[in-house]
């Protein structure tokens, strides 16, 4: 139930908005929240998962299906070799694109729009995901590549979501609020809410690490961490988020 019910509001964010831990996360002035993640991960031997890295953006300067549709002619004639496929209902249509086969990573491009004549209802979501990170990753996302893959798609400034998910020894057994406690002393941040259980503890929080927050309502959050055991002896799952976690769990 807990899944379903974190898949669900993770998509509804998106679509409209450990023994061992110290405090050694350097903080990198200018450098991007999927990368700062990725260094406690690394810094503190949790075994890596899966990373995801989300730009949104609502297309609210096009206004008609047909301004949607040339933007997207714009964005097939900058990734021509990218594989394009587009599906459509009779309330909406989308168009997605793929990378090219990567082996460390995947690239995908997702445009949503409305068939209403005016106002159109159009998003934009940008997505890299991968398995494993290393100096190439690290590099995608603090050189040129990165930066000139945003200038290319979108057209103002999009909204980011980082998330990585990874897991620690089965040999350390750690309470999960002291677990918590410790990482969020590593990223500077103060709980603001929490769910706790005796095998899984959400926190939400605020880093002054972490610029962007989820919107308005939520602009003392930037923070996420969720942390699942499976019980002594057995391994436990850390997924951690800007401002929000986007990976299951």
């Amino acid at each position: 139930m807990r899944k379903k019910f974190s898949s669900i509001f993770i998509m509804m964010i998106i679509l409209t908005t450990m023994v061992g831990f110290g405090n050694r996360l350097t903080e990198a002035k200018g450098g991007l929240d999927i990368v700062k993640i990725a260094e406690v991960f690394q810094t503190e031997d949790i075994m890596l998962e899966e990373w995801s890295f989300y730009a949104r953006e609502q297309l609210v300067d096009l206004n008609s299906e047909i301004e949607v549709q040339e933007y997207v002619q714009e964005l097939q004639q900058k990734f021509p070799d990218w594989d394009w496929s587009r599906a459509e209902t009779s309330q909406k249509w989308e168009v997605m694109a793929v990378s090219p086969t990567s082996k460390h990573h995947k690239e995908t491009l997702q445009i949503m729009a409305t068939h209403t004549k005016q106002p159109v209802n159009a998003y934009i979501v940008y997505r890299v995901s991968g398995k494993e990170w290393n100096k190439e990753m690290e590099s995608f996302f603090t050189k040129d590549q990165y930066e000139n893959r945003l200038s290319d798609i979108f057209r103002g400034k999009p909204t980011i979501f980082s998330c990585m998910k990874g897991s620690v020894n089965d040999k350390i057994d750690t309470a999960l609020p002291v677990m918590a406690s410790n990482l969020l002393e590593i990223f500077k941040a103060n709980e603001v809410e929490a769910l706790k259980e005796d095998n899984f503890m959400s926190v939400s929080a605020f880093s002054p690490l972490f610029s962007d927050t989820i919107g308005k309502t939520y602009d003392n959050m930037n923070l996420q961490i969720a942390i699942r055991s499976e019980g002594l002896g057995a391994r436990t799952t850390l997924v951690v988020g800007t401002p929000i976690i986007t990976i299951e769990y």
